[in-house]
């Protein structure tokens, strides 16, 4: 839905803004109100106060929320009965077993993040975290501690490829809106990523986050239950299940981008049904119904299984809710004209052309919430102004990782992804506040140097 003409100016939208975040803050951590019925409260009053027509406030809340769910649910819900699976026959204890044995106690979060950097390449941020889930529990068990010390290396890894790397839709926007070569941003993006998240992400964990002590809590996926004892699947054959997605995902973004740049014609029955399977949901779909047929049914009954996988549903319904009102929150926000006001405003700031990248992009995060849209919408709003800059290639890459640097810091309550966060490991508002959001933005801050240091080289 595009934003509306703003009824208020830019100042005011921003103070608005700000007013709404302050008061969702009061209502959640000081008045302890759900954070369900707060998200919703807020956005319904958000929308009046900043000018939307009251007859039009439902259907831009509702608009906001449904299109939230839409990307969200699907892939939380699929990933989570994936993820019960490998949980309760055991799959989840064996790549744990591995990955431990081949890294050692102490390297655990480091291999995690390694592999979640390696996953991360093709899947979007909310999918391989789901995925990811029952590994990050399992290592989590069997050393004790606070689960921060193994979850945000991997939610670390997989945000910074999801916000640097191409093929993410980000990344690719904004690197084509002011001319930059993809493939010369995917290459210098990967070191990037892996360099930011080594000092970003897992050095503040080791040496700061991880101490902050958040108890393992995997009922989200295992309801409680313990896993099977006895025969437990073989290592390849859970790494399969987990591969498969991946495989299938890399193969729709391979077909997706020759067709792009017609190496391949753009239509055919293959390549069709080939990216069809790799759309996310589906190459999901797929790996659950290749877990539940070939290790699910090892050990249970048809009847079991159905049960097994109708439980798993039940402990992330309030996390699809929550996050679908977080979704409403800022979809308000966007629509109110907020993003549009402010871009204007910022447009002439008589910054650096990096280092307005960087603080354009960190204002529109920080106002609206949506990475992707601070992305592509910094990426549109400097496209002139590089025009006239005419910086060099390698100048266009580092221009590409300012913008995702400023959209990736400062997480919070008006981000979708805070709350899946939030409650997958069952964190309070401001425990999240001061781990994530933390983490997100030294993620951000290390992106930036980076970008400012190729800037400076090309």
């Amino acid at each position: 839905m595009d934003p509306m003409t703003p009824v208020h100016g830019a100042g005011t939208l921003l103070v608005i803004a700000a007013l709404a975040v302050a008061v969702l803050l009061v209502l959640i951590i000081a008045l302890r109100m759900h954070a369900f019925v707060a998200l919703v409260l807020v956005s319904l009053a958000t929308a009046i106060v900043a000018g939307v027509p009251v007859a039009d406030v439902p259907a831009v809340a509702i608009g906001a929320f449904g299109s939230t769910l839409g990307a969200v649910a699907l892939l939380v819900g699929l990933g989570v009965m994936i993820g019960r699976i490998l949980e309760v026959t055991g799959g989840a204890q064996v790549l744990a077993d591995t990955l431990i044995s081949r890294f050692g106690e102490k390297r655990a979060p480091l291999a995690l993040g390694i592999a979640a950097l390696l996953f991360g390449l093709p899947i979007f941020f909310d999918a391989g975290l789901v995925v990811f889930l029952p590994i990050i529990f399992s290592v989590a068990k069997r050393f004790g501690g606070s689960v921060l010390m193994y979850a945000l290396p991997a939610a670390g890894a997989f945000a910074a490829m999801h916000a640097i790397v191409p093929p993410h839709p980000g990344p690719v926007t904004a690197a084509t809106e002011i001319g930059a070569s993809i493939g010369l941003t995917l290459v210098i993006g990967v070191v990037a990523a892996v360099v930011a998240w080594a000092v970003g992400v897992y050095a503040v964990t080791l040496g700061w986050l991880g101490k902050i002590h958040v108890p393992i809590d995997d009922s989200v996926l295992t309801g409680g239950r313990a896993p099977d004892e006895g025969d437990r699947p073989a290592f390849v054959h859970v790494l399969a299940i987990l591969l498969l997605p991946l495989v299938l995902i890399s193969l729709n973004t391979v077909l997706t981008t020759l067709r792009a740049n017609e190496t391949i014609e753009a239509e055919g029955g293959f390549v069709d049904a080939l990216v069809f399977i790799g759309q996310t949901p589906v190459a999901l779909l797929i790996a659950l119904l290749v877990a539940t047929y070939t290790l699910a049914v090892r050990h249970h009954s048809r009847a079991e299984v159905e049960d097994l996988l109708n439980d798993a549903l039940g402990p992330i319904c309030a996390i699809i809710l929550i996050t679908g009102a977080g979704g409403m929150f800022g979809g308000v926000l966007r629509y109110s004209g907020i993003g549009s006001a402010l871009s204007d405003s910022l447009a002439d700031l008589g910054l650096p052309l990096i280092v307005s990248a960087f603080v354009i992009a960190t204002i529109l995060r920080v106002a609206q919430g949506s990475a992707t849209v601070a992305l592509t919408t910094t990426a549109g709003l400097l496209s002139a102004a590089v025009v006239d800059a005419d910086p060099s290639s390698l100048q266009l890459v580092a221009l590409v990782l300012a913008i995702a640097a400023g959209a990736t810091v400062l997480s919070h309550v008006n981000d979708s992804g805070f709350w899946l966060v939030s409650r997958f490991f069952g964190m309070d508002v401001k425990t999240t506040l001061k781990t994530w959001t933390v983490m997100e933005t030294t993620l951000g801050v290390s992106i930036f140097v980076l970008a400012l240091g190729i800037w400076a080289v090309g």
